[in-house]
């Protein structure tokens, strides 16, 4: 070949190069890098997972919403129902649903019906997991294909109602057809009436979502969101800084977010409500069936020590079952600061003189729960207490936690900012993993030593604020006296993104735990 021809060959490799980058460029592709291995499912009543929710998130709409950016009640808004009116006696709700919505991939037009079906789903302990949040809903029909009516067993405050149909958990609605069609396949079908819809899922690796094109509020200025699997921080730092991402989650310590944040570009998110770390002790067996041992360990622990290595500017001491800035949180209970000679004296009473061996605890390899349970390991070794801690992928911490596995859980939640979901889905008996109503009760409280069960049921339906507080209140010092649970911090969220990713909203917090990306989600470059 003569060098004329070469040179040609050249320039049109150069040509098709430069329009392969021009194309992928001009491609509007998100790309999120996720601090989990993998994901459990895309359902998302089924979905208890941190991880799952980022997914599931952009898919899926409620009848209410919170406004996006924000977690506060007093911003819910419509969503799937335009409107909707309450019964004078607070009993009857009706919802009037937007007309012309479609779910996605050719599912059709969302009726009454999808939503009939998607709330008595939610309702089932059999196919939800969320299921202990609709238990006063006596009654779901359709009046007509646009009119849902729910039918309450008592009347509850409007928050409470409106908060389990908001687009989180059990309150997202999906597609009948869809989930009739696949059965127990629509965890990895997901067809819902977000912005964005699934398209590819690779385990271990990746899930993609293309945007919705008939979204009812409008085409999203975003073509596609990659969600990358990277449960190591180094590489999804180095992918950042290489520009291989444009948004990922952060580590969740202060040295860290002011080491991220003079890199040129950056923008970092540090938002609540956050999930508070607590650690739940398997009261179903020894040694934790002994107040004292439940003490003592609870004593052991320094919270203090723990917020100065994670970071003050990224954490919240919490002493409460209810989290520090939710709806009738009190301090006003029964503290466990550290303190090692009271543990070693109630160990001693309980039959402990010489330390105790805790075996085995579970916990999942996602840096923010494991390297505060290291931290507690440790503090628990300096003091004679050891325990065989087992380091597992995050669904199968999942998994194993949920089959009464673990002596001690320690587990991050955020929930919907006022007692009840929290109070019910970790304290209340009918939540105790193992039963057909399980949630997330670790510790088996009201289950094997009486809890509170009558006062999270009373709190949920007295309509005087006043009174419902102070039966709010009343539970948490309860439980904190029984100590089934420790109480140890808040953690707030973290997410670092480049500074061409527009949001299109103002980010104060999130009560999905993740930036949401929706129609106006931008890349400005």
């Amino acid at each position: 070949m003569n060098l004329r021809n070469l040179l040609t060959v050249a320039l049109v490799v150069v040509l098709v190069a430069f329009g392969s980058v021009a194309a992928f460029a001009q491609t509007k592709v998100l790309r999120y890098g996720m601090a989990q291995a993998d994901i459990g499912g895309m359902d998302p009543h089924n979905a208890p997972g941190t991880n799952d929710k980022t997914v599931i998130d952009p898919m899926f709409n409620g009848l209410v919403r919170f406004r996006p950016g924000s977690a506060n009640p007093e911003y819910i808004e419509p969503d799937l129902a335009e409107r909707w009116e309450v019964s004078n006696d607070g009993l009857v709700w009706t919802f009037y649903l937007r007309q012309g919505v479609q779910f996605h991939k050719g599912y059709g037009e969302l009726t009454a019906e999808d939503v009939v079906y998607s709330l008595e789903r939610a309702k089932d302990p059999q196919r939800s997991a969320f299921s202990s949040d609709y238990v006063l809903f006596s009654k779901i029909e359709a009046v007509d294909r646009y009119t849902v009516r729910i039918t309450l067993a008592r009347p509850v405050p409007a928050v409470q109602v409106l908060g389990v149909l908001t687009d989180y958990q059990g309150g997202m609605i999906i597609s009948k057809k869809a989930a009739e069609e696949f059965g127990d396949n629509f965890r990895m079908n997901p067809i819902g009436t977000g912005p964005f819809q699934f398209a590819e899922y690779v385990p271990r690796q990746y899930v993609r979502l293309v945007r919705n094109e008939q979204y009812f509020r409008g085409t999203p200025e975003i073509e596609e969101i990659v969600y990358r699997f990277m449960p190591e921080l180094r590489s999804r730092e180095l992918a950042f800084r290489a520009g291989e991402l444009d948004i990922m989650e952060g580590q969740r310590e202060e040295w860290w977010v002011e080491d991220i944040s003079k890199v040129p570009g950056t923008i970092v998110d540090v938002v609540g409500p956050g999930e508070m770390r607590t650690l739940h002790f398997n009261m179903s067996r020894p040694p934790f069936d002994d107040l004292r041992v439940r003490q003592a360990v609870s004593y052991l622990i320094n919270r203090d020590e723990i917020v100065e290595i994670i970071g003050p500017s990224v954490t919240v001491p919490a002493y409460s079952p209810v989290p520090p800035g939710y709806m009738a949180h009190t301090d006003d209970v029964e503290r466990y600061d550290y303190n090692p000679q009271k543990a070693k004296q109630l160990l001693a009473e309980a039959g402990y003189p010489n330390g105790l061996h805790i075996g085995p605890v579970i916990i999942t390899e996602v840096e923010s729960l494991l390297v505060p349970m290291q931290i507690i390991q440790e503090q628990l070794a300096r003091e004679g207490v050891t325990m065989d801690l087992q380091v597992v992928d995050h669904q199968t911490f999942h998994d194993r936690i949920r089959q009464n596995m673990s002596n001690m859980v320690l587990y991050g939640a955020a929930r919907f900012p006022t007692p009840d979901q929290y109070l019910t889905q970790f304290y209340h008996s009918a939540s105790t993993v193992g039963k057909p109503t399980a949630v997330t009760n670790f510790s088996h409280y009201g289950s094997v030593i009486p809890g509170v069960d009558h006062l999270i049921d009373m709190a949920r339906i007295e309509l005087n604020q006043q009174r419902q507080i102070e039966m709010w209140q009343l539970a948490q010092r309860l439980i904190t006296r029984d100590a089934p649970a420790l109480p140890v911090y808040v953690l707030k969220l973290v997410f670092v993104r480049k500074d061409y990713v527009d949001l299109g909203y103002e980010f104060e917090s999130t009560i999905s735990l993740t930036p949401q990306f929706n129609e106006r989600t931008r890349l400005l470059k």
